[in-house]
């Protein structure tokens, strides 16, 4: 798993890679961080690289889903296919996140 991040016009871009599986899912909530200090911003996620989640992945999206709406920011995942929106649909996440 690797999140590169990057700010856009006042805005964060984040690109998730690989796979955020129990093994990797500590890493994942930590490298978060630059997002949910600047969680009024508005926040992008690019899955399109990302192949799997799990559920603690799922955790830190909802975790920084909730700080950036407490904060007026937003947060928004794009890209998204394949096994992730599986597994959003699954577990109803893809009602709780602004997914396009």
């Amino acid at each position: 798993m690797n999140i590169e991040i990057k700010e856009q016009l006042g805005s964060y871009i984040g690109i998730l890679y690989g796979w955020i599986d129990t093994a990797e899912a500590s890493q994942f909530l930590e490298d978060l961080n630059p997002l949910m200090t600047n969680a009024e911003r508005r926040i992008e996620l690019d899955c399109a690289k990302l192949e799997y989640i799990c559920s603690l992945g799922l955790r830190g999206l909802l975790k920084l889903q909730k700080e950036s709406a407490a904060r007026g920011g937003s947060l928004i995942l794009t890209h998204v296919d394949g096994e992730v929106l599986k597994i959003l649909r699954l577990t109803g996440f893809d009602r709780l996140l602004d997914i396009r």
